[in-house]
């Protein structure tokens, strides 16, 4: 095992490089890999690589070996991406993303609500920002700032986590300091660093923000992407305050996190990517021959129906595996969907 962990050597631009991953710290990308909910790995879950063979179609796993080596530039950042490749996922998938100057608006609209003022982070000017360099004042004394780190946000469709972490501007490709990032943990991380003293009340808190954060995404290979900003911002935090790069066992035990908040998911029906599945069902439908003067079977006709969920329109009854996530607070896994049902009352039954 590495005593350290992989630090900014391990990504170009705003590309991470999982083959930088695999040599030095393979645990840390089968962590990256993980679906805490099958026990397997993630899905491809698109059809985009399908041309490469069986082990890249969308129902197959995304392996180590499949994303390293001869294929370490497979999985690349939306940016990077050619031109027919994004048009092509924009039809097919609504695959659209959002520039950092609107995932700004709409952060700051959220943080507006929780403070009860405006421009806490940050003043907005047209399609840009200008930072707010002064520490976070947290004035309402039943608001203190361990609280706001201890808020759950949640972004759907997370596809790079553009509203989580802002390492780049997923539209542009521009790189953002520590000073101009604006997604939501990037703030907590940062109200963290301006209240934390010792490394050791940093690690804690920092670790209490990546367990508030969540967010799912459908195709796998943007959810590796947004596992990764997650993981490499916490380690970009952390050099900026120790001038150092972590022990290793710290960007595992974030990893896990991040392997549990950021997950793969259809979120039309809250289970795993194409695991719904058509049921055998009891058919009353029996033919019947004459033998001897007396009926008798000869064959018992064999029907299919679709999920129930599917065919019905109720996310409660699908018939595929429900995605689970982490109470960290209360140390448990819990459906998703059984939150939903929570939030809705009685909902849909």
């Amino acid at each position: 095992m590495p005593n350290v962990a992989p630090s900014t050597e391990y990504y170009t631009d705003i590309d991470v490089r999982e083959d930088e991953i695999l040599r030095s710290d393979p645990k840390l990308l089968r962590l990256l890999l993980a679906d805490k909910t099958t026990g397997g790995n993630i899905l491809w879950a698109t059809s985009d690589y399908a041309s490469m063979g069986m082990q890249y179609n969308a129902n197959a796993q995304i392996l180590p070996e499949l994303i390293t080596g001869e294929n370490k530039l497979l999985i690349r950042p939306r940016i990077s991406k050619e031109k027919a490749e994004k048009a092509s996922r924009t039809r097919e998938k609504a695959e659209v993303f959002t520039p950092a100057w609107v995932c700004n608006k709409q952060n700051n609209l959220v943080d507006a609500a929780w403070f009860g003022r405006f421009g806490v982070f940050n003043t907005e000017t047209e399609k840009g920002w200008i930072e707010n360099s002064e520490p976070i004042v947290f004035d309402d004394p039943k608001k203190p700032w361990n609280k706001y780190v201890d808020a759950q946000r949640l972004e759907i469709t997370c596809g790079e986590a553009p509203y989580l972490v802002s390492r780049y501007d997923t539209v542009t490709g521009e790189k953002l300091p520590l000073q101009r990032r604006i997604g939501l943990l990037d703030r907590k991380l940062r109200v963290v660093g301006e209240n934390t003293t010792s490394e050791e009340g940093w690690c804690k808190w920092a670790q209490r923000a990546f367990e508030s954060v969540y967010g799912y995404e459908y195709q796998g290979d943007n959810l590796l992407l947004a596992r990764e900003n997650l993981l490499f911002t916490y380690i970009d935090y952390y050099i900026a305050r120790f001038g150092k790069a972590p022990s290793a066992k710290l960007p595992h035990k974030i990893a896990l996190i991040i392997s549990w908040n950021i997950w793969q998911m259809d979120g039309l029906k809250f289970v795993v990517p194409n695991s719904c599945f058509e049921e055998p069902i009891q058919n009353d439908q029996i033919r019947w021959d004459i033998v001897d003067n007396e009926m008798t079977v000869s064959e018992q006709v064999e029907m299919t129906a679709h999920c129930p969920g599917c065919s019905s329109g109720n996310i409660y009854k699908h018939n595929g595996i429900y995605c689970r996530i982490q109470d960290w607070r209360g140390k448990s896994s819990k459906r998703f969907v059984d939150m939903i049902r929570k939030e809705k009352g009685n909902g849909n039954k």
